[in-house]
């Protein structure tokens, strides 16, 4: 607010307060009139005079306050034009501080600029002289940079291939210590329990007679009784200079055995002829149908287990009369399993589940060849359709690994099953299978780079692997021996193991003159 404005208000104030002080007065002149009498003239007279009086006081007094009131407003407002102006000289020095700090900004924008320019310089001028340094040295080492980047890679490749064959030759052989020491002990305290016949058997036959002349009625007049008692049994008889013997021969064991049957009745009999022979053949498969549950029952009471379906007891009594490399397949079949509860009890686990699967193992073998598949699959179908425990299924299935064994009680099986079939004694072959395995191993050998020469040693247990040795180094021979020995175990199958040896020798002559 100005200060004529502030004036104003003074008076209007003092104005007020002096009507109500008039206007008290007028009482008290009143009253005081009422006590003294006077005349109107007096009266009035009086109130004038006290009314200037009052007034002139009054406004002597707002005088003094507006002088005061404005006094004041100057200096406030002189106080402020100094703050004002000390503001003003301020914001001058800092604008001026401002502008000599662009000034310096522009200056190092500028430096920077030239450093900028003067490093991009000095880049090319890197480059340029880096170029001409990798030419001068691709001209003096005759390679250029990728084929040198190339060799250095290839060159620390073969160092990491190198280190890392190093660790793994340790690790195996630290493994294989550790595994063979503790595989020894099991294995030989399993066979050492172990008390099982040596038992081979052929695709022939014998039937002893009690004379030569036997062999005539047994042939009959033009042939006619050996051509019948062939057709009805189904296998060939071989009469021969043998003395006092008749050869019984058929690829089907069970065939074999009811026609051998059937031959020792009628020698017994005396009389032969095709009624006798049909007869006596009618009896042989009785009597070998019962010998198939017999056996299936002595396997089962042999090995302790219990509960099993009637057909498969029949399946496996089958067994009786067929072999797996001249190795009694029923025979085997209690053996893996005594084998099997053996280890299984070594290693802590529960042997009756084991023991169970080894029996049934090669249960698919006793069926013909109207089912298609591997005998371990074929068998592992039988034992889930006459519900077996699936722990069960999964050993005979992946006894060899045609699925991946994936417990204790798998792995217990394969153990079982090769320990019983590569036992010495346990199984034989063929000369011309046996020559043709020895050859196979010997061409899988040879197929690998480096191999000089192979040798097929102990019955093909062993493979002798000569090499090469400017091309083969020691590291790369124990590499050479495992690249081996997987491809021997994907490409063949053998009871047992194969022992690989990698041989490497170098030889160094020279002739003194």
């Amino acid at each position: 607010m100005d200060i004529p404005g502030v004036a104003v208000l003074i008076a209007v104030v003092i104005g007020a307060g002096l009507v109500g002080y008039l206007g008290a007065r007028l009482v008290q002149v009143r009253s005081t009139s009422a006590k003294t009498p006077e005349t109107p003239e007096d009266t009035l007279a009086t109130a004038r005079l006290e009314a200037q009086r009052l007034l002139t006081g009054a406004e002597e007094q707002g005088r003094a306050r507006a002088e005061a009131f404005r006094e004041r407003e100057e200096a406030a407002l002189e106080h402020r034009q100094l703050e004002a102006s000390s503001l003003e000289a301020r914001l001058a020095q800092r604008e001026e501080t401002l502008d000599q700090r662009a000034t310096n900004l522009a200056q190092r924008e500028q430096l920077l600029v030239s450093k900028e320019e003067g490093l991009e310089t000095s880049r090319s001028d890197m480059e340029r002289l880096r170029e001409q340094a990798r030419g001068e040295l691709e001209a003096l080492a005759g390679l250029d940079a990728k084929t040198a980047k190339d060799e250095l890679l290839s060159k620390v490749e073969d160092e990491a291939r190198r280190d890392a064959m190093v660790l793994v030759r340790d690790l195996e052989v630290k493994a294989r210590e550790e595994a063979d020491r503790r595989a020894r002990r099991i294995l030989g305290t399993a066979v050492q329990r172990l008390a099982s016949e040596v038992v081979t058997e052929t695709t022939v036959s014998v039937v002893g007679l009690p004379s030569d002349d036997m062999k005539g009625r047994i042939i009959g007049r033009e042939g006619r009784n050996i051509r019948h008692l062939e057709a009805v049994t189904g296998v060939n008889l071989i009469v021969d200079d043998t003395p006092e013997a008749v050869s019984v021969s058929s690829f089907d064991p069970v065939r074999r055995e009811v026609a051998r049957l059937t031959l020792e009745r009628l020698v017994a009999d005396g009389r032969i002829h095709p009624a006798s022979i049909e007869e006596a053949h009618a009896k042989a498969q009785d009597e070998v149908e019962q010998g198939v549950k017999d056996a299936g029952e002595w396997a089962l009471v042999e090995v302790g287990v219990a509960r099993v379906h009637p057909e498969l007891v029949t399946l496996l009594g089958r067994l009786k009369y067929r072999t797996s490399y001249g190795q009694n397949v029923l025979k085997h079949l209690v053996e893996s399993a005594h084998l099997a509860s053996m280890l299984a009890s070594e290693l802590g686990a529960d042997p009756a589940p084991v023991r169970r699967a080894a029996l049934l193992h090669d249960i698919g073998k006793a069926v013909t060849h109207e089912v298609e598949g591997s005998h371990a699959l074929i068998g592992a179908e039988i034992a889930r359709r006459f519900d077996e425990d699936p722990a069960v299924v999964h050993g005979i299935e992946a006894h060899h690994n045609e699925v991946e064994p994936r417990t204790l009680l798998a792995v217990i099986v394969q153990a079982a099953d090769s320990v019983s079939a590569a036992r010495p004694g346990a199984r034989r072959e063929t000369l011309e299978s046996y020559v043709q395995r020895l050859e196979r191993l010997e061409t899988i050998a040879l197929e690998f780079k480096g191999v000089e020469r192979v040798f097929a040693m102990q019955a093909g247990r062993e493979v002798r692997v000569v090499v090469e040795p400017g091309q083969v180094g020691d590291l790369e021979a124990s590499d050479l021996a495992r690249r081996i020995a997987r491809k021997l175990e994907d490409d063949l199958q053998y009871p047992g193991q194969i022992q690989v040896t990698v041989i490497r020798e170098f030889r160094a002559t020279d002739y003194a003159r």
